[in-house]
């Protein structure tokens, strides 16, 4: 299987934390609103990119809810829109005549979407702690060929993980969540003084792997944001 592209999607969350720019929640949820309802074309017709009511991301068609905390900072317009502007770049002419750009042409035709970015602080804001953040995900099942389980997609998740520094803490194992089962993986990383923990759900619906990854800086920052995920309010 390719990592390529599931490695964008997950390294979003690292990426942004260094890169995106400081914004209010006000603003963020606005933003974020606006692009829930144009994003839903680069989905399948039957799996729109979901909305935020109330402090709750929903997304009907994948029968998915996942809680915000209060006061956090959502990217997930921008982090599409930064990858829009890479595909775009990709999509010359000058970039597709030559072997990389080709590459990367196949890559972005392949699919994929940030349906939630959120964080506890605007990622380039300085903090004493680990910057906890919520990333939803979905990319098509068809970007890896012979993927039929969502355990499967942990490998090439875990390869991505390990590149950024992580260490994996259990092996990825199935766990249910209200009318779902999702396989869970988790990982740690040491950062400086502190530990920045990371757990991802994966499940297949629709013709897509959907991938949920949290950050905290403790296993009960992590759970209580795990602990947030529900499935089967339709």
């Amino acid at each position: 299987m390719s990592i390529c592209r599931v490695g964008i999607l997950v390294c979003l969350v690292f990426a942004a934390s260094l890169t995106a720019g400081a914004q209010t929640s006000a603003q963020s949820e606005t933003s974020s609103s606006k692009h829930t309802k144009g994003s839903s074309a680069r989905l399948a017709r039957d799996v729109d990119a979901g909305a935020i009511a109330n402090g709750v991301y929903r997304n009907q068609a994948l029968g998915l809810s996942c809680k915000v905390p209060a006061g956090w900072v959502l990217r997930t317009e921008e982090m599409n829109a930064r990858e829009e502007d890479w595909d775009s770049g990709a999509s010359s002419a000058d970039e597709k005549s030559s072997p990389q750009g080709a590459q990367r042409s196949t890559e972005i035709d392949r699919g994929g979407r940030v349906l939630l970015a959120a964080f506890s602080r605007p990622p380039d804001a300085t903090g004493q702690d680990v910057n906890a953040s919520i990333l939803i995900a979905a990319e098509k099942v068809a970007t890896y060929p012979g993927l039929k389980e969502a355990a499967q997609y942990f490998g090439p998740l875990t390869e991505v993980a390990k590149a950024q520094g992580f260490t994996v803490d259990d092996e990825p194992y199935e766990m249910e969540m209200g009318t779902k089962v999702v396989v869970r993986g988790d990982f740690h990383k040491n950062v400086g003084t502190r530990v920045m923990r990371q757990s991802t759900l994966a499940f297949l619906a629709l013709g897509y792997a959907v991938s949920i990854t949290v950050i905290g800086g403790t296993e009960d920052d992590v759970e209580e944001l795990v602990d947030g995920v529900g499935f089967g309010a339709k």
